[in-house]
C-alpha cells in the first residue's frame, strides 16, 4: 500500500530535533523558523516536556471520557489562569479544525440559528464545517458548500454590520490574524465594534487563535491585543509542543448539557501532560514576553533589507512581503543555508518559529536572508 499523495515535499527528513534547531538523517543541521505550522511552541524536546509525558505513558496513556480524569481540570486551570479568562470552561478536542466545528456547532446550538459570516481569505481547517466557513474553492467539495456561510472583507465593518442586520446568524469566526491569507492583522477598531455589533445582534463571536494564540504574538491570544472578550475561543497547534490537542474557550453564558458535544481521543492523559508542560514552561522561561520582544526586533531587522515590500504581523507570528522573487529566496534559504520558513499567499514568507528563539538564532537567519536576496 502506497500513501495518499496529497502532499507537496521536500526532499530532506528531519529525524532530531532540539529547540530551535532540527537535523535530517545525513545529520546536517537545520534552523527551524516554521515550527511544524506554528506547533512547536516551547522549542523541540524540551527536557521539561519529554519527561511530562514519558513519566504520564508509564501511567496510564488513555482511557475514555466515560471516567475522571484530573489531568483535564489541572490543564483547565492553568490555561484559565495564564491566558485571563479564568471564568470559561473549556472543552477539550484533538485539533483545530475539531475546535473550530465545535464552536462552530456550540453557537448554532445557542442562537437556534445556522448562517455565519466568516472572512475572505480565511483558513479555519479542513473538516466540513470548517471547510465551509474556508474561502478556498480549491479544498470545498460540493459536500462542503451546503452550509450557509457569508464571506465579507476582513476590516469592512460595514459589510459585517449588513449581514448582521438580516437576523438569522448564528456566529461570526475570525482569526487572530489570518496567517494563510499572507499575516494580515484585524484593526483593532475593527475588532471592538466587530464584537459590539454581535452582542447588539445576540450572535456568537468565534475567534480563531489557533495559529495566532498561545503567546505567539507577545500576548496569550492575538485579540487581546484589542482588549475585546470573544464568546468562544478555538486553539490548537501550540497547545501541545506537536502532541495533537486542541479545545474551545467557552464564556459562562454558554450552557452545557450533556452528550451536547464528545470525543474519544480529545483530553487523554498524554495529550494532557503534554499541555501541561508547555504552560509550565511558557510560565517560568517567560516566552510569551520573549515572544513580543523577539517580534519586535525581527521587524526592525527586516524592515531595512532592501528587497522586502513590508513586514506585517505581532511577535513571533510574522510575514514578510517579497518582491516575485519569494520562491527562490525560500528555496535558497533552505538548500543553501539550512533554514526552514514558510510561505504564504501572493509571495509571502512566514516566520512562525518556536516562542523560544534567541537573538543569536534570529541573527543568523538575517544575515543568511540579506546574503540570499543580494545573490
Amino acid at each position: 500500500m502506497n500513501l495518499f499523495d496529497v502532499y507537496s515535499l521536500w526532499n530532506i527528513e528531519p529525524v532530531r530535533a532540539s529547540g530551535c534547531k532540527v537535523w535530517d538523517k545525513e545529520g546536517n543541521e537545520y534552523l527551524d523558523l516554521y515550527g511544524g505550522h506554528a506547533v512547536i511552541s516551547i522549542g523541540h524536546s524540551h527536557p521539561r516536556y519529554v519527561k511530562a509525558l514519558q513519566e504520564q505513558v508509564e501511567k496510564i496513556g488513555f482511557y475514555s471520557n466515560s471516567v475522571q480524569n484530573s489531568l483535564q481540570q489541572e490543564l483547565a486551570g492553568k490555561l484559565g489562569e495564564q491566558s485571563g479568562y479564568p471564568d470559561y470552561s473549556l472543552f477539550l478536542c484533538n485539533s483545530g479544525a475539531e475546535a473550530n466545528e465545535n464552536a462552530l456547532k456550540l453557537a448554532s446550538f445557542h442562537t437556534g440559528k445556522k448562517r455565519i459570516i466568516a472572512f475572505r481569505e480565511a483558513f479555519h481547517g479542513r473538516t466540513s464545517g470548517a471547510v465551509a466557513v474556508t474561502e478556498n474553492p480549491a479544498i470545498q467539495a460540493p459536500y462542503n458548500r451546503g452550509h450557509e456561510v457569508t464571506f465579507v472583507p476582513l476590516n469592512d465593518i460595514e459589510a459585517v454590520a449588513y449581514e448582521l442586520g438580516r437576523d438569522d446568524v448564528a456566529a461570526v469566526i475570525i482569526e487572530g490574524i489570518q496567517g494563510v491569507a499572507g499575516i494580515y492583522v484585524p484593526e483593532t477598531d475593527f475588532l471592538k465594534q466587530l464584537q459590539s455589533l454581535c452582542h447588539q445582534h445576540d450572535v456568537v463571536l468565534i475567534l480563531d487563535e489557533i495559529q495566532s494564540g498561545y503567546g505567539r504574538t507577545g500576548q496569550f491570544f492575538a485579540h487581546q491585543a484589542a482588549g475585546i472578550h470573544p464568546d468562544l475561543i478555538t486553539t490548537a497547534k501550540g497547545m501541545g509542543n506537536g502532541f495533537p490537542i486542541g479545545g474551545v474557550l467557552i464564556s459562562p453564558r454558554f450552557e452545557a448539557k450533556k452528550g451536547m458535544l464528545g470525543t474519544t481521543f480529545g483530553g487523554n492523559h498524554l495529550a494532557c501532560a503534554a499541555a501541561i508542560a508547555v504552560l509550565d514552561v511558557m510560565r517560568e522561561e517567560s516566552l510569551v514576553e520573549n515572544a513580543g520582544e523577539m517580534g519586535s526586533y525581527f521587524i526592525r531587522e527586516l524592515s531595512a533589507i532592501g528587497a522586502i515590500r513590508g513586514v506585517r504581523g505581532r511577535g513571533l507570528m510574522l510575514g514578510i512581503d517579497f518582491m516575485p522573487q519569494f520562491s527562490t529566496i525560500r528555496n535558497q534559504l533552505l538548500f543553501d543555508y539550512h533554514i526552514f520558513t514558510g510561505g504564504a499567499r501572493n509571495n509571502v514568507m512566514r516566520l512562525l518559529p518556536p516562542l523560544s528563539i534567541t537573538k543569536y538564532e534570529a541573527d543568523h537567519f538575517l544575515n543568511a536572508l540579506k546574503e540570499a536576496v543580494n545573490k
